[in-house]
Order: structure tokens, then C-alpha cells, then sequence
């Protein structure tokens, strides 16, 4: 089911002259006889069964024995993946006659070749990763981001780019589509060239940044288009495509998305794009969202869409989705326009072919995680009662982390690149997650600016309006002008207590006392961790997903992994250890566990048995938050 906007008139009324330009830059060339410098892709997806892209790149070397290179990690996603991994070789053709490139780093290859040569490249490579930070290729999909697709030229990275889809008939007619035809969904200017045999989809970049920060989709989609209007009452095209097998309530998406993106825009005044495209694939249980210069993509559980029968109240599944597309938009603003200083490297092969470490993610992803939930009731998409749910979530997450009284926030923003993508079964003990604890951090700074008469909305439009006067429309986020910048709004001493104490020190932030203060009832109770253990059902028993630094289980020597499989002689269930683990143990407790394939008995004593017993945990704290009436600090925001 689709249903669109009128698309090319609204189009010609809103980009007027000179974007007709820049979207047929490539064509117009050809026409008046140019021949323009350009780097040209051909991708070619005819073994799609195999999950195998065959590139093409021709260029003209600039220099002698050029070199070309594939980032190593995508922007948004702090972690070094090594896309080289699934290149298999590269070939270069000069003259007809074939050279195998010589591999000069791992993620960069050097071509023999004289300046002037007319080079083309030829490789393979391997795409079958679900994620949106990847690609992947088979009879369903074509999914690709081109920081994992496309080699870059040493040197011509500023250069326009032709890349052209070569999909084949085979694909588009394949029984998996049941007779609908796939299409593409791109923030690139497209051009669709079908053929007896295949269809060729032609996009254009500026240049290799604008090509590596949009993806592309051609699947049997769904979707819809709507229109938001800035402060200068300019429309922006949006495009909302959705993927997958599913039963979505599109009509429903379309008025609750549309609220969501008009929010935004109504706060910010103006967009940093000229259309918008959101990409959804609708899949069994993946989860994530990646944002990118004019787009996102998003990968969602189906069960969150919105029903056919959806309340007026989002249900808490489809709240988590629209949660992801406001966090995502938003990133447009606070991540690709106002950005990280480590992310405003002028060599791009440098900053994408290394890690890029900040201690400033907190405030990106940290401001964002709290922003995105805020501009759901803001926009009145849910209700103040589910906000307040969703933020109690976002508490209880925090006071359920151990780590939090080890690691700084700053420290968790540093440490993304070696911690956050790769959890294991000590993470919570050691470590706080700074989108997490960055929410809360966003929360507290905007409530102690509104003593002040003043809103977190006002720093972010802040920079945003010096963004809009540099000359690319971009502007560095520092800790130097983030301190110049707050001292605007809080004095210094102000500014540097909270500083010191929740970003760069380990002080309890202070929720209670601003939540309470702002006319949010709050109710504790604790959370009783009992031996502290974490587990989940086996056939053989209960596996252990984690154990509590200094919980009665870490004493006795209970591992991640371990299998229970009886307690006290009876086989282990959740029920059993959930009855045992109420309390502290008051008896010794025996159980028999599997340690990989050795069959091990661990007693759990009571404490008081305990020679040199371990210090008790401090109980995870749960927060319920309600309010008795219309909260200000949820009205008046700006």
C-alpha cells in the first residue's frame, strides 16, 4: 500500500532552479558534450543469491601510482568494523592490461599506474550483515551503505559522483515479491534506466562524504510522503518507506510521524537538509537506527509498528519506535550539523580510516536520548502519563547499573570506541552507558537551567544558529566553547559544580530533588537483587548471564556462563531461585553447576557464616513517577 503527495510538482515548486541543476549535474554534462571530472561506480548485483556485490570504479589518476582506501568504521556508530574484511581482492585495468592491487594498509590499496591513466577497478564484495551499518544482499533486499560498498580515490574524494545500481531482472521478478515490484529508496537525486534485462538506478553525490552518508534500499515497500513547513514557510518534503513483511497502521504512522518531524522544525526554524527520507525494514525482533546527512535508517521488530486497532494511546512497543525516529531526525541537527570536534577532521581518510575518540558523546547521544522522548508528548504524540513511564525506565536503568559509581560520564564517552559495542557479561559492573546516564545528565542541567528562567532547547538552538552563519553550515562542538557557551546561562561557578560533580566526577545526580521540585511524585522501592544473579532459562537449568560485584553469588564463586542445573537436589527453574534469592541466604545453599563441560558444587553460605564476608551491594533503587496535574517544565520548554 503507498499513498503520495503529488512527488515531482512538489518538487519543482520547492527546489527551485538551481537544485535542478545539482540533481541533473551528470546528465546536463553529457547533454552540452562536457567532459566533467567524476569518480564512476557500477555496482552490480547479479549474484545477489550469494550475497555478493561486483564494483566497478573508473577514474583518472591524478598522480602516479594512485592509491584507494575504505573506511574502516561508519559515522554514528563508534567502532572500529574493518569493512575491508569483505572485499575478497582488487584488480585494476589499465590499457587492457590487469594488474592485482597491491595492499599497502588494511584498508587501502595501491594501483601501478602513470598520472593521466584511465583506471578501472574491479573487486567483490560480501554483504550479509542485517544492521544498518552495513549492507546486505539477498533475494528480499538490497541494502547498502557505501562505506562498505565503495572504495574511495586518494585525492578525488571532493569530486562529483555517478554510481549506478545494476539490478537485475531476476531480482525485481523474483517469487519472494510475490508479484510487487521493488523499488529504491535513497536521499540521493536518482535517475531509473530499465532494460530488457536489468534495471539501472543512476544516484549523484557530490562528492565521496555526501555518497558514504546515504544509503539505499530497493525491496517491495510500502510507504508514504508528507510535508513540513519551517519558519520562512518553506515546505520540506519527507518520505517515510517501510520495508519487510508487515501489517503497519500506515495512516497511523504517517499523522504521528508527521506531528513528531513539524515539532522539530516548529523549535529549530529551519531544517539543515532540502528533503528528508526515513528508511524502516521491518524484520522479527532487530532493533537500531543510524542517522545520516538527509535520511535515517532504521531496522525495527515488526510488533513495534502500530496496529490496525491502535489506541489513541501509543502502545509501549509503538512508543519505542517513534522514540527511534525522533532520536534519529534529531541527530540531523545535534550530530550532523552541530558535531563533535573530533568529527570536523578536514582529511577524511584519516578520520574514517582511525578511531575518533570524544569525551563529549554524552552531550550528542546523552542530549538526544533525552530529547527524543520529550518531543513525543511535546508534539503530543503520547501522553504525559507515558512520558513519565518512559522516563522512569530510562531511572531504573541507571540505578540497576553498578558501573555508574566507577566510570565518569565523560569517561564512557572516551571509552565508546573499546566498551559500548562490545558488552559483556561485567559491562553493568564496570561501566555506565552515556546514552543512558546522558539522558539523565540532560534532564538535570535542563531543570537546573529552568531555576534560571532559562531551557536546554535554548543551548541547542544556540548552536544550531552558529552553524546556520559558517560558511559549510556546520559548526564543532568543543569542551572549550561548551564551557563559553554555558557560562551565557549558568554562572561559572554554577556550571563548573555540576561539571565536576556529573559529568566528570561520580556524584548520585540529583533526580529526586529536581523531579520533586517540578511537581513529579516520585515512589521507591527497592529492588531486591537477592544473591545477585542473572539468568535466563537452559535446557539443562538456569545460564548465568551476569553476577553482582559483591553480591553473595560472586562469593561463592558463581561465573557468567555457568549452568545451574539443581538447587539443594532439586533441578534449577527461574521459580526455584526466584523463591530462594527473595532474601539474603539464610542456610547454606548447595548447587550443583556446569562450568563449560566439568560438573562443579558451590555453596552459598550466609553471610554471617562468612569469615571475611563481601561489603552487600547497595539495592537497585525503582522509581514509579506520576503527577497530579499538567506538568510545567513538560509545557513550557522554550
Amino acid at each position: 500500500m503507498k499513498f503520495f503527495h503529488p512527488k515531482t510538482a512538489i518538487k519543482i515548486l520547492k527546489i527551485g532552479y538551481n537544485r535542478f541543476i545539482y540533481h541533473n549535474y551528470f546528465y546536463l554534462s553529457q547533454l552540452l558534450g562536457k567532459n566533467m571530472p567524476l569518480v564512476h561506480y557500477i555496482l552490480d548485483f547479479k549474484r545477489f543469491h550469494e550475497h555478493l556485490v561486483d564494483v566497478t570504479v573508473k577514474f583518472t589518476a591524478h598522480m602516479d601510482n594512485p592509491t584507494v582506501w575504505l573506511p574502516t568504521w561508519i559515522a554514528g556508530s563508534y567502532l572500529v568494523r574493518e569493512f575491508a574484511k569483505n572485499i575478497t581482492a582488487l584488480t585494476a585495468n589499465i590499457n587492457d592490461k590487469t594488474q592485482r592491487c597491491h595492499k599497502i594498509q588494511k584498508n587501502a590499496w595501491q594501483i601501478l599506474a602513470k598520472q593521466g591513466d584511465l583506471i578501472t577497478l574491479n573487486y567483490e564484495v560480501y554483504a550479509y550483515d542485517l544492521s544498518v551499518r552495513t549492507a546486505y544482499i539477498d533475494q528480499t533486499r538490497l541494502y547498502g551503505n557505501f562505506t562498505s560498498l565503495a572504495v574511495a580515490v586518494f585525492g578525488q574524494e571532493d569530486l562529483p559522483i555517478l554510481a549506478e545500481l545494476v539490478c537485475p531482472n531476476a531480482f525485481l521478478q523474483a517469487p519472494y515479491h510475490q508479484g510487487f515490484e521493488p523499488t529504491l529508496a535513497t536521499a540521493l537525486p536518482e535517475k531509473i534506466h530499465e532494460q530488457p534485462t536489468q534495471t539501472i538506478y543512476q544516484l549523484n553525490a557530490k562528492n565521496y562524504e555526501q555518497l558514504t552518508d546515504s544509503p539505499f534500499e530497493i525491496a517491495v515497500q510500502d510507504g508514504f510522503d508528507f510535508l513540513v513547513i519551517d519558519q520562512n514557510r518553506q515546505s520540506i518534503l519527507h518520505r517515510f518507506i517501510l520495508s519487510g513483511k508487515h501489517t503497519a497502521n500506515l495512516e497511523r504512522l504517517h499523522d504521528d510521524i508527521s506531528k513528531i518531524c513539524q515539532f522539530y522544525v516548529n523549535w529549530l526554524g529551519t531544517t539543515p537538509f532540502d528533503d528528508y527520507t526515513f528508511m524502516t525494514c521491518a524484520t522479527g525482533n532487530e532493533y537500531g537506527g543510524l542517522e545520516h546527512l538527509s535520511s535515517t535508517s532504521l531496522v525495527t521488530p515488526r510488533t513495534d509498528l502500530p496496529s490496525l486497532h491502535e489506541k489513541n494511546e501509543p502502545s509501549e512497543a509503538y512508543q519505542t519506535f517513534l522514540g527511534l525516529c525522533s532520536h534519529e531526525y534529531f541527530h540531523a541537527w545535534w550530530v550532523k550539523t552541530v558535531r563533535p570536534d573530533v568529527m570536523m577532521h578536514p582529511d577524511l581518510k584519516q578520520l574514517l580510516s582511525h578511531e575518533a575518540p570524544s569525551s563529549l558523546l554524552w552531550v550528542f547521544e546523552g542530549f538526544t536520548s533525552y530529547i527524543d522522548d520529550f518531543v513525543l508528548q511535546a508534539s503530543g504524540v503520547i501522553s504525559q502519563t507515558s512520558y513519565l513511564h518512559l522516563l522512569a525506565k530510562q531511572i531504573n536503568r541507571y540505578f540497576q547499573t553498578q558501573g555508574r559509581n566507577l566510570q565518569t560520564l565523560a569517561e564512557s564517552s572516551y571509552d565508546a570506541w573499546i566498551k559500548l559495542y562490545r558488552p559483556d557479561e561485567n559491562t553493568a559492573n564496570a561501566s555506565v552507558s552515556y546514552y543512558n546516564k546522558g539522558a539523565l545528565v540532560a534532564l538535570c542541567l535542563d531543570l537546573t537551567l529552568k531555576r534560571q528562567g532559562k531551557r536546554l532547547f535554548e543551548v541547542i538552538s544556540s548552536y544550531y544558529e552558529q552553524a546556520k552563519q559558517s560558511a559549510d553550515q556546520r559548526v564543532a562542538l568543543s569542551d572549550n566553547n561548551l564551557d563559553e557557551l554555558m557560562s551565557k546561562f549558568l554562572s561559572e561557578k554554577q556550571w563548573q559544580h555540576f561539571r565536576t560533580n556529573y559529568i566528570d566526577g561520580l556524584t548520585e545526580l540529583p533526580l529526586y530533588e529536581l523531579l520533586s521540585e517540578n511537581g513529579v511524585t516520585i515512589n521507591q522501592q527497592s529492588d531486591n537483587i537477592g544473591w545477585g544473579l542473572k539468568t535466563m532459562s537452559d535446557p539443562m537449568g538456569l545460564k548465568i548471564q551476569r553476577v553482582l560485584r559483591n553480591s553473595p553469588a560472586s562469593f561463592a564463586g558463581f561465573c557468567a556462563n555457568d549452568v545451574i542445573v539443581a538447587i539443594d537436589g532439586i533441578k534449577a527453574c527461574e521459580k526455584n531461585l526466584q523463591a530462594l534469592t527473595k532474601h539474603p541466604p539464610t542456610k547454606t545453599v548447595l548447587c550443583h553447576v556446569f562450568r563449560r563441560d566439568e560438573l562443579l558444587l558451590i555453596e552459598v553460605k550466609m553471610l554471617i557464616e562468612v569469615k571475611n564476608p563481601p561489603i552487600a551491594p547497595k539495592q537497585p533503587e525503582i522509581w514509579q513517577l506520576n503527577a497530579t496535574k499538567p506538568l510545567d517544565f513538560l509545557l513550557n520548554f522554550s
